[in-house]
């Protein structure tokens, strides 16, 4: 999985305060949890841009006064009127320790049902899935080419060895529905395959 870098420096005090005197200096407060105790940090806030508004999904490496830890975004506050990022929590990742994450879906080929006028429904945009740091995956890749009008792609046809999915096996992924417009294909072929009586 792709990584960035944020750089931050550690927060000497927590309290109300010197949170307000941070946001007013375009700083974001942050913590990172998981490791042997909290570390309290903060960071500017267009640092955390390539992270927060992208579809993507990245772990970030913080740089803290020198000091280098590999995390995942945890959790994120924003300002309910101007948007404004709040507060930031990351997880700490280890080698050996698995974590679980949300990975977007990434759609393959070309579904034969979608080209006779079914309609995609794409219900799983993401999938949530346990797995050692250097197996987390940048998207979970799902192969349409075989999905016909009615047919779906379950949870089950896209295991992998390297992580584990948090869903049941017959999650629905994405499915091809009948729509009007193949209803009316369909008769239409029907009528052309089938000779007239004389």
């Amino acid at each position: 999985m792709k990584s960035i870098t944020i750089k931050g420096s550690k927060r000497e005090s927590v309290g109300k305060v010197a949170t307000k005197a941070l946001r007013n200096a375009g700083m974001v407060p942050c913590v990172i949890y998981g490791g042997d105790k909290p570390v309290h940090f903060s960071a500017e806030e267009k640092a955390f841009k390539s992270l927060v508004y992208t579809p993507n999904v990245y772990t970030a490496t913080i740089n803290v006064d020198g000091e280098k830890i590999l995390t995942i975004l945890q959790d994120i506050q924003f300002h309910p009127v101007t948007d404004k990022i709040l507060h930031v929590d990351f997880y700490q990742l280890f080698d050996d320790k698995e974590v679980t994450m949300n990975i977007p879906v990434k759609l393959t080929g070309t579904s034969p049902g979608v080209l006779n006028g079914g309609s995609l429904r794409f219900t799983n945009r993401k999938l949530k899935i346990k797995a050692l740091p250097a197996n987390l995956p940048d998207f979970v890749t799902a192969d349409i080419s075989g999905l016909k009008i009615g047919s779906k792609l379950v949870l089950s046809s896209l295991f992998n060895d390297d992580y584990t999915f948090m869903h049941p096996e017959n999650t629905v992924v994405v499915q091809v529905r009948t729509s009007r417009n193949a209803t009316v294909a369909a008769d239409e072929e029907e009528t052309e395959a089938t000779p007239a009586a004389e």
